[in-house]
């Protein structure tokens, strides 16, 4: 996968489940199972990286007077 092709979160989660689907059959090729594992992992860093974005767009909310606010999400226990 090439930075040029832009990837939506979606395909890249669809492609990411099929190489899963793929190695969990346990039927490849050991070469072609390391060479499936390393294209998921470069999905799942693309994965994370687009999450990490809209996470970080989601911290700031518009206030009624047009600015922006920072605010913290707190997680349960």
């Amino acid at each position: 996968m090439t930075k040029k092709q832009e990837v939506t979160f979606e395909e890249a989660m669809e492609n990411l489940e099929k190489i899963v689907e793929q190695l969990e059959e346990g039927d490849v090729p050991l070469e072609k199972a390391i060479s499936i594992y390393k294209q998921g992992m470069d999905l799942s860093r693309l994965c994370h990286s687009k999450l990490k974005t809209v996470e970080e767009q989601l911290t700031q909310i518009l206030r009624e007077d047009g600015e922006l606010e920072t605010f913290a999400v707190q997680e349960e226990d």
